[in-house]
């Protein structure tokens, strides 16, 4: 008999993130987040608390949990898009079609009864969160921003009467496409920052970074993101867990920051140390092994994640994103222990990002999706 039970108690929380750990143990291509924070979802506190509903189901077999997921009414979302949509995320689920549709059952039901008339997902509290569900790519490791989820996930879900409603696509860079490549963009570079008036934004360390940009990054996320899929408008809560974020894994040299003759933000992309070795094959809490690992990645990094990418739009069409393109080229070649750059989550018809890719040697290797039905 299954059984779906929203969580209330501190036991059924710990289940509930425990849950996927244990799914996935022993598969070094799920990568889990940092436990602390995934434990902040039940707090009282909660950075998206004052901007959004939620509620957490576990499935039970026999009594043990066989199941999980979590329903979100995205207020801000909604009120901007004028719409009525509850967001699912955090489904993981064994391979038995019965336990998704008890907890797909369960979370429609509570969907209808905020007075939601549509269900999508997996789609998180905020695009800063972990979106889509996997559905090519298997063999590939994660990222420390990606889920992670096995094949039948997407059997399970499409068999409840779930469409496609927009897939992101995941990309591999590795350099140049040709040796010339490289110059003929710096040459590019320095026509166009001419021609506009732009200069590449200096920064000593972190802390210096963040005083110079943080609050021109924002902007422009506001502006750049502003119709893009999945995207809310910041709030000071999301701006402050962003920055205590950036201050554990911005590294200026992994990032470029170009501004107008104004010392205005106009474009900006930041990568950070690829983290996934050090969180590979752990349960995602900080432990003395797991911090010296992560460490190591900050200083010794093998790859990087490209995190965020932001362009106004007043500058699209001037050739702007070439220059990102060959920032991100000569990370590579000064930084030789770096052998690729993962692109992460890219709308597939964001063609403004994604035709910043053809000019690297890459492949596509990962492939998220995010489904919707009317309730």
């Amino acid at each position: 008999m299954i059984e779906v039970r929203p969580v209330t108690t501190r036991r059924e929380q710990r289940e509930f993130l425990n849950f996927p750990l244990d799914l996935y143990k022993g598969n070094p291509n799920f990568i889990p987040p940092l436990y602390m924070d995934e434990k902040k979802i039940f707090r009282k506190d909660y950075v998206y608390n004052d901007c959004c509903d939620s509620v957490c189901f576990l499935a039970r077999k026999d009594g043990a949990v066989v199941g999980r997921i979590q329903g979100i009414v995205q207020k801000a979302s909604n009120a901007k898009r004028g719409e009525r949509r509850a967001r699912f995320c955090r489904f993981d689920v064994i391979d038995d079609p019965a336990v998704s549709a008890a907890l797909f059952e369960a979370v429609e039901k509570w969907a209808l009864q905020e007075g939601m008339d549509t269900l999508c997902g997996p789609l998180n509290f905020s695009d800063l969160e972990r979106e889509g569900l996997l559905v090519e790519g298997f063999d590939q490791q994660a990222t420390f921003e990606e889920n992670y989820n096995a094949e039948y996930y997407q059997h399970h879900i499409e068999s409840l009467g779930y469409k496609k409603e927009v897939d992101w696509l995941g990309f591999r860079l590795y350099g140049p496409e040709g040796e010339e490549t490289l110059q003929e963009l710096e040459d590019l570079t320095a026509f166009i920052f001419r021609r506009y008036k732009l200069h590449f934004g200096p920064s000593r360390n972190t802390s210096d970074f963040l005083k110079r940009y943080a609050d021109g990054i924002f902007a422009l996320l506001d502006t750049s993101y502003e119709q893009l899929y999945g995207t809310v408008p910041f709030t000071e809560g999301m701006k402050k867990l962003m920055l205590d974020n950036f201050r554990l894994i911005v590294d200026p040299k992994y990032t470029a920051v170009i501004l107008d003759e104004n010392d205005r933000v106009i474009c900006f992309g930041v990568a950070f140390a690829s983290l996934s070795r050090a969180l590979a094959l752990t349960r995602g809490r900080l432990t003395p092994r797991t911090a010296v690992r992560l460490l190591r990645c900050l200083k010794h990094p093998d790859g990087l994640d490209l995190g965020l990418v932001g362009v106004d739009p007043e500058y699209l069409n001037r050739g702007v994103s070439a220059v990102f393109s060959a920032a991100i080229m000569k990370m590579l070649r000064d930084n030789p222990q770096i052998g690729y750059a993962d692109t992460n989550l890219n709308l597939e018809d964001n063609y403004a990002i994604i035709n910043q890719w053809r000019r690297f040697r890459k492949e596509q290797v990962k492939r998220y999706r995010s489904y919707v039905k009317s309730l």
